[in-house]
């Protein structure tokens, strides 16, 4: 019996990205995945402090007051490319109205790489580096992207995984905004 050998070629790139898969995704879980089952949607954001691109230390706290978009992303992710420009717009439209965009890059790649990701993506937003305990700490990001909607007084009010539609995110950027008090402007 003659095989085609396109078959045998395709069989083999699919089995290959299979493993390449599951040892990324058996990585990432690693001992302690417990955390992966967390649902944090309705209770407060757990609290950070990481690093900026600028050598700045950022705490989740530092925006109490401010709906906030939380995205963890990394630059080989290819939905991630198509989600940051919208993020880029959504900061511009609602940022004035108290949303802030934060990127969390959990990523191999170095600092000077990402940076040069996010600038060549026009973003306008902190980009922070990534540690895995920050995404145990928001139930295991195992998917990227992940972006989680916290509201103003610092409550998950949503968590999506993978790309969705700008409508999507828009719709929980309007909810994160709504909800709690706005912070006072000092005089």
């Amino acid at each position: 019996m003659k095989r085609n050998p396109l078959i045998i070629v395709v069989v083999a790139v699919v089995v290959a990205l299979m493993l390449f898969i599951g040892i990324h995704t058996a990585r990432r879980s690693g001992p302690g995945s417990a955390a992966a089952s967390l649902d944090i949607k309705g209770h407060a954001a757990p609290e950070f402090a990481l690093q900026s691109l600028d050598n700045k230390t950022v705490h989740l706290s530092d925006f109490r007051g401010k709906a906030v978009l939380l995205n963890f992303w990394a630059t080989w992710c290819s939905p991630c490319k198509i989600e940051m420009p919208w993020f880029v717009e959504l900061q511009q439209q609602y940022g004035p109205q108290g949303l802030q965009v934060i990127g969390i890059a959990m990523d191999d790649a170095s600092k000077e790489d990402i940076a040069k990701f996010a600038k060549d993506l026009g973003v306008n937003y902190p980009i922070l580096l990534g540690k895995e305990s920050v995404g145990e700490a928001y139930g295991g990001v195992q998917f990227l992207p992940t972006t989680f909607f916290i509201d103003r007084d610092g409550k998950v009010l949503e968590r999506e995984f993978g790309l969705k539609s700008r409508s999507i995110f828009e719709d929980n950027i309007k909810k994160a905004l709504g909800r709690g008090q706005p912070v006072q402007a000092q005089k």
